[in-house]
C-alpha cells in the first residue's frame, strides 16, 4: 500500500505541475504535508532547501528522498519513476505520432528546423562546460580529459560509459584536492 501511495503522491503534481519541477512543489507538498501526514511543513521546507542545494532537476531529487523515506530503495525508485512517467508517456506519444508521419513534408520541414537548432544548443553546452572546466581545473586537466575523451570515442570507439568512468577515475586520482 505504501508504494501506490508513494506513487500517486509523486505523479499527481508532476501530471498537473505546468513549469517543471519548481512549479510542483507546492503541489508536492500537498500530497506529502497535507494528504499523507509524512512530513511536517519545516521537515518539507527542509527537503526543498536540500534538493535546491544539490545539482540536477529538483523534482526527481525531492522524489527520491521522499520516496526512502517512506519506502527504501524500492520507495525510491518508485517516486522518481512516478515523478518522470509523466513527462516519459508525453514524449512517447509524441516520438509514436513523429514517427507515423516521418515521411510529411511538414514533419521533414520541422526536423531541418530542429536539428540545427539542438546542434547550436549542444555546442553551447559544449563550450561552458569546457569553460568551467578550464576555471575550476586548469589548462592541463581541461585538455587531457578533452583529448583522452576524443580518442577514445572517436578513434578507438570505446563505449561513452567506460569514458565517463575513466575521466571520474582520472578526476579522483589526479584532481581530487582540486
Amino acid at each position: 500500500m505504501i508504494y501506490w501511495q508513494i506513487f500517486i503522491a509523486n505523479l499527481i503534481p508532476n501530471l498537473l505541475g505546468y513549469g517543471g519541477g519548481p512549479a510542483t512543489i507546492p503541489l508536492l507538498e500537498h500530497e506529502v504535508v497535507e494528504r499523507y501526514g509524512w512530513f511536517t511543513t519545516s521537515e518539507y521546507s527542509e527537503i526543498v532547501a536540500l534538493g535546491n542545494g544539490l545539482p540536477g532537476p529538483i523534482a526527481t531529487k525531492m522524489a527520491a528522498y521522499i520516496g526512502f523515506d517512506q519506502g527504501g530503495i524500492l520507495g525510491a525508485v518508485v517516486a522518481v519513476f512516478a515523478t518522470v512517467a509523466p513527462s516519459l508517456i508525453l514524449l512517447l506519444l509524441l516520438l509514436g505520432i513523429l514517427m507515423k508521419y516521418k515521411e510529411s513534408p511538414q514533419v521533414k520541414r520541422l526536423t531541418k528546423v530542429v536539428r540545427p537548432t539542438i546542434a547550436i544548443l549542444l555546442g553551447l553546452m559544449t563550450y561552458d562546460f569546457f569553460f568551467d572546466s578550464y576555471v575550476g581545473v586548469g589548462a592541463l586537466h581541461t585538455t587531457i580529459l578533452i583529448v583522452a575523451g576524443y580518442i577514445l570515442l572517436e578513434v578507438r570507439k570505446v563505449s561513452p560509459t567506460i569514458v565517463v568512468i575513466a575521466a571520474l577515475l582520472y578526476g579522483a586520482v589526479f584532481m581530487g584536492g582540486s
